[in-house]
């Protein structure tokens, strides 16, 4: 698949205020730091289109993202992030469960793992959650430029020896590098797979 235009078309915090146009939505998520804002600037193409930050927790709202004029590409808030203020936390909670428990459009949920590091707690919490509630997704390792080829492998190797314990069959995997552009076509390529089945 090839994007040839990407327009930001709206945020919200409930799915109840998202954009009024029913069209597929394919959603990304990840931990603080893990490169989500600059793997979705990667995949459309448009270094600006999501902003990116030092700072955890700079994305607060669901941003909707019109691609194609054919499909949402949808920016989540990241969950995890200890230095917030609780109140503020829940509110983020609130706004994410909302979105992918209740958003008929949601195709696809794409989890963002850093592949630099052991799946962690977190990861592994929030996506046991996703298996129990029937809600599809993948698993992109971000950051794979930063280990070389073996080391790579043997990381993926061990975190899907952990996800291994608690699920019975694996959600698909990916692994792109947002500063290489490695995983870009796989990525697009399985969205518009998914595309042309519904």
């Amino acid at each position: 698949m090839k994007i040839s235009e990407a327009i930001f078309a709206g945020s919200s915090t409930r799915v109840t205020a998202k954009p009024k146009r029913k069209l597929p939505e394919f959603a990304f998520i990840g931990r603080s730091n893990v490169g989500k804002s600059s793997l979705i600037n990667m995949l459309t193409g448009n270094r600006k289109l999501a902003q990116t930050s030092a700072t955890p927790g700079k994305t607060k709202v669901v941003n909707h993202f019109l691609i194609n004029d054919r499909w949402y590409l949808v920016d989540l808030p990241g969950y995890g992030y200890a230095k917030l203020p609780d109140k503020m936390r829940r509110s983020l909670q609130d706004t994410i469960r909302d979105y992918i428990h209740n958003s008929e459009e949601m195709q696809l949920l794409f989890v963002l793992v850093d592949s630099r590091h052991d799946i962690g707690a977190i990861d592994l919490d929030f996506l046991a959650e996703l298996g129990e509630n029937g809600i599809p997704c993948a698993i992109i390792f971000t950051k794979t430029d930063k280990l070389g080829p073996v080391a790579l492998q043997t990381q993926i190797d061990r975190d899907k020896a952990l996800l291994s314990q608690t699920w019975e069959e694996l959600p698909p995997m990916f692994a792109c590098s947002s500063a290489r552009g490695t995983g870009r076509e796989q990525i697009l390529d399985y969205i518009d797979s998914i595309l042309k089945n519904l």
